[in-house]
């Protein structure tokens, strides 16, 4: 809890204890089918039941999202309650102009980015093992010789060998399928700095797999 004072960090603390509760204590209940914007009003005037809706409403989203971020359940566990705590705090600043799913859709982006950012800062990703990639792309098609949940553990550990701003950006436009309009919604970045940061990144990445021998993208 870092550059919070005692105060803030106990609020923060007995928020996520709070979302917690929502998340373990009734996995299988489903939403309220109600309106959003009802529930989100009422959560913003402190109404648990209404945040609880939401959060039942949203968590599979949300999940999905931070599943490109970490593979590690314990982690993405640990971000999903990051993303419902932010946004619990951050209520009174929605104003309604976009979706309450965009909305949360950003927070759960940039909680996922903290954490790459973090994590970066904290040690450097293990090498990769060339000798991995080889066995794997043995024969024509390298798609064929995986199987998709094993292709996407393989692209998943190139990708953390990239800078956080070059994955985030390449992990929304090509895996997230996002256009430059969506992947500037969701960074907070102008549709320019997307198109430049995309072709940087597509640079760098393909300078790291020349170096590495691998074959060199499109």
């Amino acid at each position: 809890m870092l550059g919070y004072t005692g105060l803030e960090a106990a609020i923060i603390q007995t928020v996520r204890a709070l979302v917690y509760s929502m998340l373990h204590e009734h996995p299988g209940a489903p939403a309220d089918s109600g309106p959003v914007e009802a529930d989100v009003r009422l959560a913003g005037q402190g109404d648990g039941d209404a945040y609880r809706r939401l959060v039942e409403r949203y968590q599979d989203h949300v999940g999905r999202i931070l599943w490109r971020f970490s593979r590690d359940r314990r982690v993405h566990e640990e971000l999903v309650q990051d993303v419902f705590v932010e946004a619990y705090l951050s209520l009174s600043h929605y104003r309604g102009r976009a979706p309450f799913e965009h909305w949360l859709t950003r927070i759960a982006t940039r909680v996922g980015y903290r954490y790459w950012k973090e994590k970066a800062r904290r040690q450097r990703t293990e090498p990769f093992d060339i000798q991995e990639w080889d066995k794997a792309s043995e024969g024509d098609n390298i798609v064929e010789s995986l199987e998709p949940d094993q292709a996407a553990e393989l692209l998943h550990r190139v990708f953390e060998q990239l800078a956080p701003r070059d994955r985030l950006v390449l992990t929304l436009r090509y895996l997230e399928q996002c256009d430059v309009v969506e992947t500037a919604r969701r960074t907070g970045w102008t549709k320019t700095m997307v198109k430049v940061q995309t072709m940087r990144a597509r640079n760098r990445l393909r300078k790291l797999l020349e170096h590495s021998g691998m074959e060199s993208i499109g």
